[in-house]
């Protein structure tokens, strides 16, 4: 199976995650959910949830750091709670959002109820399900790096050329020989420099990284 080259991601951040809460037999849980493109950031979300509910008797984590579909980047965490009865689930649910790049902690308050194991898996589920009702999302795209030296003369008619083809600019070089574009290019878009040498004066050369 091919990865995307482009999908959804969360469009809430580590500094600001997105929060839904919920209580069911007077146990209060409450989710986070935010972008992490790598497990050390879904860590970080766990960490920052830990002290913001330092009291609360559970935090558990569930990722997909990686693109709709990742079998590596992934993992789960049940904190204390009966093994598979909220890691497990919360990573079902993100698993079948369409998500990539998505992080979520299910902080519990236990409210003296024991809710047994399917109530905790329904739980736990149900939370991580509320957090994605209203989240915002964005598209990523997968890109890769391209350099294209261009004569001066010809810089502004370059830019252009990439920018309508989705590519992003992360910088320039001015060089004696001309212009050096540092291109993010999507990877799903053909490098066609042939069609660029037609609008300028003087044609590209690409430049190895």
């Amino acid at each position: 199976m091919s990865k995307p080259d482009r999908f959804e991601v969360p469009g809430a951040t580590l500094e600001a995650p997105h929060r839904a809460e919920f209580e069911v037999h007077k146990s209060r849980f409450i989710a986070w959910i935010s972008r992490c493109a790598a497990p050390d950031e879904a860590q970080r979300l766990l960490q920052q949830a830990r002290r913001a509910h330092p009291d609360a008797r559970h935090h558990c984590l569930a990722f997909v750091a990686g693109p709709p579909g990742e079998q590596v980047a992934i993992g789960f965490s049940d904190d204390g709670e009966p093994g598979g009865t909220a890691g497990r689930p919360m990573y079902q649910v993100l698993e079948g959002s369409g998500l990539g790049q998505v992080g979520c902690v299910v902080i519990r308050y236990f409210g003296g109820i024991k809710l047994g194991t399917g109530g905790l898996a329904r739980a736990y589920s149900r939370a991580v399900q509320l957090g994605l009702e209203a989240l915002p999302t964005a598209t990523f795209v997968i890109r890769e790096p391209l350099r294209l030296l261009v004569d001066f003369s010809d810089e502004h008619a370059a830019r252009q050329w990439c920018e309508a083809r989705g590519a992003l600019v992360a910088a320039v070089e001015y060089r004696a020989d001309g212009a050096l574009l540092q291109l993010d290019w999507p990877s799903s878009e053909p490098t066609d420099l042939d069609a660029l040498s037609l609008l300028l004066r003087v044609p590209p050369q690409r430049i190895p990284a």
